[in-house]
This record gives C-alpha cells, structure tokens and sequence, in this order.
C-alpha cells in the first residue's frame, strides 16, 4: 500500500507529527474492517408436516481429532419457564450434547438465541477474536446439528483449514431438518 505523499513545508517538528498522523489515521481505523472473518449461512427449510416445531440447532468447532473445542451457536427455547424451560431438549442433538453441550452452562453469552424460522440465517464470527484467534494452524470441522420435536435429528460437517492463506468456503447440504449450510473464510 502507497502512503499519501505530502507537501514539503517548513514546519515544526510537532506540526509535522499531527500531519503524519493525519495522514495515516484512515489506515488506523481500516485496520479492523480488514481483519479476517468467519461467516456462515444456515438455512433452516420449510417442512410439510402437521405438526411443527421449529429445531434446536447447536453449531461448534472440533479439532481434527474430533475434540469439541468451542461453541459457536446454540439455537434452543430460551423463553420456556417449566421444568429446565427449552435446555431440557438439547439433549436431542446427541453429537453435540456428548461433545460438548452437557459441560457448558447455559445461557451462553452472545452464543445460546432463540430457536430460528424457515429461512436462511446469517453468522459472522471475526478471525482476530475467540475461538479463532488462538487456533494453530491445521485442520478443523465446524459441525452443525438440529434436533426438532416430533421430527427428525441431522449432522452436518463443514471442514476447513486455518488460518485462511486466501478466501475459502465449505458447503453442505441438508437432507430433512437443515437445508444448504456453507462457512465461508477471509483472511
């Protein structure tokens, strides 16, 4: 990148300094707009039954050994109040309840939502902040499961290797309660 040349003057050295300064703060602050990214789009799909609910989806991260190391999303019924209210289910999504799901405390902190409608849903996670900025370098899945009441239960693995050297994407499609699921990675 080519900094902006400026006019040669006769100034002092602190004037100088507030021109150099001036001169570069749109870089300052374009730091963090080009900063890598995680962005995901699952699509929960509109299903003929008589009986609807919508799913309980939980998406995490696992090491190339299948270790779980970071939840990413946990999409359940927070709002209900009897009993355990909508964390009682979640264990119908069985590969992420073993995994991970029956040592994490819930809610989670910008990581549990309410359950989702028919449609495609957008995340976005930046690179520079946990879990992604303290991974080493290697081979990862980013799992996506629903589970839905009175339906059927579906697993999805989206592989991908970090850091990202240049943009990359993973897709996957669903069969019965996820449609189309594709992470895409910036550098």
């Amino acid at each position: 990148m080519r900094l902006p040349t400026l006019p040669r003057t006769r100034t002092s050295a602190p004037a100088c300094a507030r021109c150099a300064v001036t001169a570069l703060f749109p870089m300052l602050i374009a730091g963090p707009a080009l900063a890598g990214e995680v962005a995901m789009s699952v699509q929960i799909p509109r299903l003929d039954v008589s009986e609807y609910h919508r799913p309980y989806v939980a998406i995490w991260l696992e090491g190339e050994d299948g270790t779980a190391l970071a939840n990413l999303a946990v999409w359940y019924d927070v709002r209900k109040k009897e009993g355990e209210g909508g964390a009682k289910w979640l264990k119908d999504m069985r590969q992420w309840w073993r995994r991970i799901g029956r040592e994490t405390d819930l809610p989670l902190d910008g990581i549990s939502g309410a359950t989702k409608p028919v449609g495609a849903h957008a995340l976005s996670f930046p690179a520079d902040s946990a879990p992604f900025a303290g991974l080493k370098p290697g081979r990862y899945e980013i799992v996506v499961e629903a589970a839905r009441e009175v339906g059927g239960r579906e697993v999805l693995r989206l592989p991908v290797s970090w850091p990202p050297r240049e943009a990359a994407r993973a897709d996957a499609q669903g069969g019965s309660e996820l449609g189309a699921v594709s992470v895409s990675l910036k550098p």
